[in-house]
């Protein structure tokens, strides 16, 4: 009887010892996801309008000058899409952290990178039937 209870107050205190090499992961994660986080905002401010504190459709086409895409390309419509933008022409903050997160881009280079797999994803949605008219 006296080896069972050991055992169970063993196990009871080494799950209580913390692992200082889990907290150090945790730590660099939150660290990364924070700075990803800083660079989207970062994005934002950019092509954001100071007064309404949104991507306007001024923004877009700065955004659309930069990924050197013209403004009417479908795959910004995707990446409205991906943002689950509301109002058509215009991203919120939220939006814009949602799509990009979605989209695993935080600058301009990676979202152009991404750009032919909107295409793609696209005509995925689209179906066989319709790619054929």
């Amino acid at each position: 009887m006296t080896r069972a209870s050991k055992r169970k107050s063993d196990h009871q205190s080494s799950a209580s010892v913390k692992n200082p090499r889990m907290d150090f992961v945790r730590s660099a994660s939150s660290k990364a996801a924070t700075k990803v986080q800083e660079r989207v905002d970062e994005l934002y401010t950019k092509y954001a309008n100071k007064l309404s504190s949104m991507i306007d459709p001024e923004g877009i086409e700065a955004l659309c000058s930069d990924l050197e895409v013209d403004y009417t390309d479908v795959r910004i419509l995707m990446l409205a899409w991906k943002m689950n933008a509301q109002k058509q022409g215009y991203f919120t903050q939220d939006e814009w952290r949602r799509g990009l997160k979605a989209l695993r881009v935080d600058t301009v280079n990676k979202l152009k990178k991404t750009l032919p797999e909107l295409e793609k994803e696209k005509l995925l949605m689209e179906g066989p039937e319709i790619r054929e008219l």
